[in-house]
């Protein structure tokens, strides 16, 4: 028997989206977590397979203002330390840096927005997770504020973007991060744009150019980021059946 995989979902406008569904076609069974709306998280892992951090408009260091994001921490340091299959999205991805000792901030050159180049590594080429994505181009919908700043010692750096931000990592041997959205297209990405519109606007964005692109790129999307799925559910299974 398969055992749950830990979804943490901050906020309803930022789901699981494609990655529960992909997840769900592997057969493989989610334990979705809301803090935001009264859900507990669990005090460990034992009961769990793995787990998911996803996205949120909340900062990685808002312990303060969102309690459950100290509880996500250590579980993200659970993670690491016992070889537990972790992946953070955007703000789980964040969450991952500061968990395990590295420090995230506001992107000095601005927001992150569009649909854009992942920059591999060479290091990418033998990941575990991203190793066979890694071998051809690919694009992914960011939208993002923060960016970690400070990786923690002993990060292999997987993907880095044009400007030099940190894309995706592996912080531990089992834990990675992404700071796209595999999981996001247009129904997700949508709510977003009309929430931050006047923000964007202010900035010079057009908001509905990015929600085209997005729609645009869906097929490519869900095409290229379907892999990520399998191979994290992969994972899953060989710590399950070892």
């Amino acid at each position: 028997m398969t055992s749950a995989l830990l979804v943490i979902e901050h906020e309803p406008s930022c789901p699981p989206g494609w990655l529960g569904e992909w997840w769900t076609e592997d057969a493989q069974p989610l334990d979705v977590r809301r803090p935001s709306a009264g859900d507990v998280l669990p005090d460990s892992l034992g009961e769990h397979s793995g787990i998911v951090v996803l996205g949120g408009a909340m900062g990685a260091d808002d312990d303060a203002l969102h309690p459950w994001l100290t509880t996500t921490k250590a579980l993200l340091r659970e993670a690491a330390a016992t070889g537990t299959p972790a992946l953070g999205v955007c703000l789980g991805h964040q969450l991952a840096a500061v968990a395990l000792g590295g420090r995230v901030g506001r992107n000095p050159a601005g927001q992150q927005i569009g649909v854009l180049p992942v920059g591999w590594t060479d290091d990418a080429a033998t990941d575990p997770l991203l190793g066979p994505l890694s071998t051809t181009p690919a694009r992914g919908v960011h939208w993002n504020d923060d960016v970690v700043l400070t990786a923690p010692e002993g990060t292999v750096v997987l993907a880095v973007a044009t400007g030099g931000e940190l894309q995706a990592a592996r912080f531990a041997p089992t834990v990675w991060g992404v700071q796209w959205h595999p999981e996001a297209g247009v129904e997700v990405i949508g709510p977003w744009a009309e929430e931050d519109r006047d923000r964007a606007s202010q900035r010079g964005i057009d908001v509905d150019a990015y929600v085209r692109q997005v729609d645009e790129a869906r097929a490519e999307q869900r095409r290229t980021w379907r892999p990520l799925a399998t191979g994290f559910a992969a994972l899953l299974r060989d710590r399950v059946s070892s």
